[in-house]
Order: C-alpha cells, then sequence, then structure tokens
C-alpha cells in the first residue's frame, strides 16, 4: 500500500475510477457507426496513397479491431470497448501514417540539398535561410541513447554557439506552410524533435504551446517537448511538462502517454517512489491502454522497478 506521503508528491494528481456501463451493441447509433465506418474508409484510401504497393511492410493495409454488431449477443464486447478498440487502430495507423510522411518528406529534402551541393561542387550550406521561426540554438547538451536515429549532421552545438555544420543541418528541416499556423508549428517542432535536434526541438515547441494553449495539438506538443527534453538526457526538465499534459485533461489524446513517459522519467532519476505511483496511476485510469496500444511500454517500466 502506498504511504500518504508517496501519494503527496502527485498533489493535484487525483484517482478517479471510471465506471463504463455496459451498453447494448443494438442500442448504437447508426449515425456514429456510419461516421467511424467512413473514418476507417479514409484512412484505408490514406494508406493506400501513402503505400501504393500495399504489402503491409509498414503497417497491416485494412483497418484491425472487432467491427461492431448490429444485434445483441451474449458476449462481454460492448459497443464502447467495440468503439475503443477500432479508435486506438485508427490512431495507431494515422500516428504511422504521420511519422513516416515526415521521415520521406526530410530524406528527399537532404537528397535534394546534396545534389544541388555536388552539381555546384560545394556542400549543402549554400543556399537562403529557411523562414523556420527559431533560430538554432546555442544549448550545450548531450542527447542520451534515443529509439529515433539522429543524422550525422545533427552534431551537438558547443557552449560557444552552433557550428556553421549544424546551423545548415538545422536549415533543411523545413516548415510546413498550410492554413493552420499551430499546426505548422507543433510539425516543425516534431521535424526538428525527428531529425535528432533536440535543443531546438524544445525550443520551437515550448513556443507553440505558450502561443496556442487551446489548440487540439497542444496535447501532442507538451508530451513531445517532455519527450525532446527526456531523449536529451535532460529529465528533470522533461518531468514537468509530462505532469503539466496529464493534469490539463486526462482525456486529452496524449494524456496517458504523458502520465507513461512521467514513470519512465522518475526511472532514469532514480526516483523508485514516484516511478511507482505514476504507473499504479496509469494502470487505474488507462486499464484499456495498459493492455492495449501502450502494454509494450507500460510492462517494459513495470519491469523496471520493484514497487510495493
Amino acid at each position: 500500500m502506498m504511504s500518504r506521503n508517496s501519494r503527496a508528491v502527485f498533489a493535484g494528481l487525483t484517482l478517479f475510477a471510471v465506471t463504463a456501463t455496459g451498453m447494448p451493441v443494438a442500442a448504437q447509433s447508426s449515425g456514429d457507426e456510419a461516421r467511424l465506418r467512413k473514418v476507417e474508409s479514409e484512412i484505408r484510401a490514406l494508406q493506400r496513397k501513402v503505400f501504393p504497393g500495399g504489402d503491409g511492410k509498414f503497417f497491416e493495409p485494412q483497418i484491425t479491431g472487432t467491427p461492431a454488431s448490429s444485434t445483441t449477443n451474449s458476449t462481454s464486447t460492448t459497443a464502447v470497448t467495440d468503439i475503443l478498440v477500432r479508435m486506438d487502430a485508427m490512431e495507431a495507423q494515422i500516428a504511422a501514417l504521420t511519422a513516416q510522411t515526415e521521415e520521406n518528406s526530410n530524406a528527399m529534402l537532404q537528397l535534394t540539398n546534396r545534389i544541388v551541393a555536388l552539381e555546384n561542387g560545394t556542400t549543402s550550406t549554400t543556399g537562403a535561410t529557411p523562414n523556420t521561426g527559431i533560430a538554432p540554438s546555442a544549448v550545450a547538451s548531450t542527447p542520451a541513447a534515443s529509439s529515433t536515429p539522429t543524422p550525422v549532421s545533427a552534431t551537438t552545438p558547443s557552449a560557444s554557439g552552433p557550428t556553421p555544420e549544424r546551423i545548415a543541418a538545422v536549415q533543411q528541416v523545413s516548415k510546413p506552410q498550410t492554413d493552420d499556423a499551430a499546426d505548422d508549428e507543433y510539425s516543425y517542432g516534431y521535424r526538428l524533435w525527428n531529425a535528432g535536434f533536440y535543443p531546438e526541438a524544445q525550443q520551437q515547441l515550448t513556443m507553440f504551446v505558450e502561443k496556442y494553449p487551446s489548440h487540439w495539438r497542444t496535447t501532442y506538443g507538451r508530451n513531445l517537448l517532455g519527450r525532446a527534453y527526456l531523449d536529451d538526457g535532460k529529465a528533470q526538465e522533461a518531468a514537468p511538462w509530462f505532469l503539466r499534459n496529464y493534469q490539463a485533461n486526462k482525456q486529452d489524446a496524449r494524456a496517458p502517454d504523458s502520465l507513461l513517459y512521467l514513470a519512465e522519467t522518475m526511472i532514469a532519476l532514480r526516483d523508485t517512489d514516484r516511478a511507482c505511483i505514476a504507473l499504479a496511476e496509469f494502470g487505474e485510469t488507462y486499464p484499456a491502454l495498459a493492455t492495449g496500444r501502450l502494454s509494450s511500454q507500460y510492462e517494459r517500466n513495470v519491469g523496471k522497478v520493484s514497487c510495493n
């Protein structure tokens, strides 16, 4: 049993139990079902457009999950559970599509710059500075090991300021220009993080979450900002962002991710008590995710600590 002192560490994190009342499948709104099927159809179309081969190299070519039944049956699966499973599947595949598209765009941009440099007989540092909305950071840091590969050009800036090579490399990360300025700012921060430019990503994402606190992408931005610090070996700076994102709204898209990363951050700081509290909170608040989309990360973190 957790002590009162351990609970006090997470002042403001009030545990609550979510009681889902079973709803007969037959009572599920046909309108909601039609909308859900339409979204699934659009995702499949997007998959075929991004990966026309349809060979399942990156993910399954069809939406997975238990289709909703139009009649009541005797199984324990409810309409709510069915929708959650299908929404998890769609969210995972949308994330895969977004990540792959970003990686492909960056790879093409870098390849184009290298070809131009070779044709001109110069380095890829030539060219005008893009309007990125952020100057390369002069913060000195040593990136921690991360599952995201870091390009050779993404060298750590020195204490005296970023090197010309780093500035040139950062300039190769393009900033989207769409009709949603807030989403463009977040996407640019994502691209910087994905390319391994953690200090620059921290600066860009901080600007985004402060400028657009009510945007639908803000929950993603706060979570990614915490990851940018965590991947940069700055667990102490990462923790407040994960906690803030979880506390803002526990039902936000990346609130559960932030709670789990908060536990991971506490493990990195060797604070077992807080790590155990965060893991217990995650298991109680998000039982479906603990056995679903985030099960691997959850089980991996549980295996790193010994909780009472």
